[in-house]
């Protein structure tokens, strides 16, 4: 079960294509800035089971991709990390926000390791408003990265995504 505080189901602004975007409710960060604070609070959401979330992205056939936001994904990991391996078991890319760094989530709770390993695509690190951009792709600071989960797993640390897709050259 996930506390969620919403779900957008055509969003073209959390990553590359027709995306689903599923908002996790609670934050432990708090950042000055913050676009989504009405998720901070962790008792505020809808709480959902993983198969409704799974069974909305599938009722969407124009959309191969979806995004985890918030709120702070990492923060309900065990959930995510479910509709993560389904979602990827099914074909779809599977991207995630997080205020966290992917150096502490590697060496986070089990369960954020699992979530870290169930992703394709990491975007990482608090948002920081003396670091804003408005012409980064899918960011809101510069200290955020854009990270591929498998290349930084492998190699255990962070490693760009450097694809077309994620950088905006379509």
């Amino acid at each position: 079960m996930l506390n969620v505080a919403g779900i957008v189901e055509d969003s073209v602004v959390d990553g590359p294509g027709l995306r689903v975007v599923i908002f996790g409710q609670g934050c432990p960060h708090r950042c000055q800035g913050c676009h989504n604070p009405d998720t901070w609070e962790a008792g505020a959401g809808t709480v959902m089971s993983e198969e409704q979330i799974c069974g909305i992205v599938k009722s969407n056939p124009l959309c191969r991709g979806v995004t985890f936001s918030g709120g702070e994904p990492f923060a309900q990991a065990e959930g995510f990390a479910k509709i993560a391996q389904q979602l990827k078991d099914d074909g779809y890319e599977v991207a995630s926000y997080s205020g966290y760094t992917f150096e502490q989530l590697m060496n986070g709770t089990k369960e954020q390791q699992k979530l870290l390993q169930a992703i394709d695509i990491l975007i990482d690190g608090p948002f920081v408003p003396a670091q804003k951009s408005l012409s980064l792709n899918f960011r809101g600071s510069r200290n955020q990265q854009i990270l591929n989960v498998r290349e930084s797993l492998k190699r255990r640390q962070a490693v760009a995504e450097t694809s077309s897709r994620w950088m905006g050259e379509y």
